[in-house]
This record gives C-alpha cells, structure tokens and sequence, in this order.
C-alpha cells in the first residue's frame, strides 16, 4: 500500500502532519506533496519515502500548471510508476483535492469540513476538541482508542548537514556554564507577536545565554532583543539557519518562548519544553505545544478572547490587552515553573 499526503499549508501544518506520516509508513511507502517552503523539513524523516513539491503559487500555478503537476504524480523522479493507493487530503482546499482526482488516486480522505470534501471519496468527521495532530493522525486512524501523547507528538529528524550549520553558528560563543533559552518573537500574524521579548529578555539575560530564532523578517526583532540585552547575551539566529538547522537549534536550548507560531511546533519535534504565549488565540483552537514539558500563558480576563482564528493582523477592538497587558513578570514566573517541572 502507498499513501500520498497532500499538506500545502503553513509550516506549522506541516510539521503536525508528521504523527499521520508515520502511522502510515507503518503500512507501507508514505509520498508527501509540500510547498517549497517547507520541503526541507522532511529531510532525513524515516516515514517519508518521497518528497514532491508543489509550486502552487509559482511553477504550477494555474489550471494548466495544477493540470501538468497532478499528472506528474503517476510516475516517481527515477521513471518508476507511482501507484497509489489512497491519498489524504491534509491541507482540504478544493485545488488539492482535484490534484488526488487528476492524479487518478480513487481512495481520496478528508475531512468532513473541509472546501474540497464534495471530492473526497472518505470523510473523516473533524473534532474541534482534539488537537490537530490528532486530528491529522485520525485520519488514518480512524476511530482507535485515544493515542498515547508520544503517537501524536510531531517528529523532525535534523541531519549531520543541520547540525554543523548549528556548530558554525555558535562557534565563536563564549562558553560560560548559562543554559541557552530560545526567544521566537515572530509570527505573520501581527497581533500574536507579544510586544515585551526585549524587556524580557533584558530581565532574563543574567542567567542564560539567548537565542534569537526565526526568518529573516524577524531580523529587527532580535535587533530590538540584542539592543535590550546585550550582544554579549544574545545569540541573533533569525534567517541564518535552514528550518531543519533551526529545530537542531532548538533541540540544544533548555526551553523556548514563543508566540503562537511555527517555532513552538518546531520545540514539540525535537522535544524541548515550551512556553507559549496566547494572544488572539487560545491552544484550545487545537494548536497547542505537544513537547514533553509545555505550557501556555494568556490573557484570560478579556471576553474578546479568541476573536480570530489566526490572529488578525490588528486588533478589531483597536486596544490589544491580549499582549499588551501580559507583563513580563508573569512570563518569567511561567518560565522558571516550567524549568522547575522539568527538573
């Protein structure tokens, strides 16, 4: 039996797929369709047999390029046949449901409230009180007994490549004894970046040695962080390492604070203990962190909360008391609980 899995969405998204890859690698070659984006991510994974990316928004734009992509999956990069049994239909827009019919693929599994479910050939009933990666992994699953934290915490496999792009980074870091704390400060949505990390991480700074992680548009960030803290505490990571190379990162710090966003899901793959901070969104939304040791902190006195799915990119009630009123005193208490859980 060979699966594809067509996962077109965010990096997040991705990165919580992992948990149904290798529920179905235990049935047979798992093939997954991704942007070019988030390819590097599956590098090195033992579930994954092939990776195939889909320029949705460059290459294979268009009804003819969606055309030319979906008849391309009928063979793989060596000329071999591609048979397929089922395809699962992680990200569930209409456009990657056509590719699975294009493709000739009639086993074709979703989610019953999903865009392009009137193409599927299986509808999975999406439960809003499970996390996604259970919902994800269920659609393999089915209706098994309730999985085991470990079967639905995302995995990511950093190589010998990652981890020597980490080494070059920290080479000429002074080497004090002070455990590395990863700050993730960004996110595309506006109103879930939590405006304190300078003033935190200038608090903090005395007892670890700071990394700053995220892509390049994080850049001013950090610079706000190293202003704050010292360029002598704080390591400036934001769009110097690869994904993979960032979760390698990651692996090596005693914990991560982050916003709601691809780097806490990064922490669950590679299993350092998280803090999230909720702003316009709560981790009941099912997004939540899946490492070992996690927390989440938020606002909880404002009847505005959630008020979008994803986080607006300005708050609707223009007064943003979900972040603004989170003081960094509460940030660092979470922190040092969390530190000592772990213990």
């Amino acid at each position: 039996m060979t699966s594809l899995v067509i996962q077109t969405s965010f990096l997040g998204d991705l990165v919580l797929t992992t948990p149904l890859l290798a529920e179905l690698a235990l049935r047979g070659p798992v093939d997954v369709v991704v942007t070019p984006a988030s390819a590097p991510l599956l590098a090195n994974h033992p579930a994954v047999r092939d990776v195939i990316v889909f320029d949705k928004r460059g290459a294979d734009r268009g009804l003819l390029g969606l055309w030319r992509f979906a008849r391309s999956l009928r063979s793989r990069e060596n000329g071999e046949p591609r048979t397929i049994t089922a395809a699962y239909l992680a990200q569930g827009s209409v456009r990657s449901a056509v590719v699975a019919l294009i493709a000739g693929i009639r086993e074709r599994i979703g989610f019953d409230s999903s865009a392009g479910r009137l193409l599927y050939s299986r509808r999975v009933h999406y439960r809003a009180d499970q996390h996604h990666a259970e919902r994800l992994w269920r659609l393999a699953a089915g209706d098994a007994p309730n999985p085991l934290p470990e079967t639905i915490r995302p995995r990511l496999y950093p190589g010998a490549t990652e981890r020597a792009e980490v080494d070059t980074l920290l080479r000429n870091v002074p080497r004090d004894g002070a455990p590395m704390l990863a700050l993730a400060p960004g996110s595309i949505w506006g109103t879930k970046r939590w405006p304190h990390f300078a003033p935190f991480a200038a608090h903090i700074a005395p007892l670890f040695r700071i990394v700053v992680v995220g892509g390049k548009d994080d850049t001013t960030l950090a610079t706000e962080i190293i202003r704050a803290a010292g360029t002598e505490r704080v390591i400036d990571a934001t769009g110097r390492l690869s994904l993979l190379a960032s979760a390698e990162l990651i692996a090596r710090c005693a914990a991560i604070v982050t916003n709601d966003s691809a780097p806490q899901h990064l922490a669950s793959a590679v299993g350092t203990p998280t803090l999230t901070i909720y702003g316009p969104t709560v981790p009941e939304f099912g997004f939540g962190p899946l490492a070992p040791r996690h927390a989440t902190i938020g606002n909880s006195n404002l009847s505005c909360r959630p008020c979008h799915p994803h986080g607006p990119q300005v708050c609707p009630l223009a007064h943003w008391k979900c972040m603004r009123e989170l003081e960094t005193g509460h940030i660092e208490a979470a922190l040092h609980e969390l530190l000592r859980l772990q213990k």
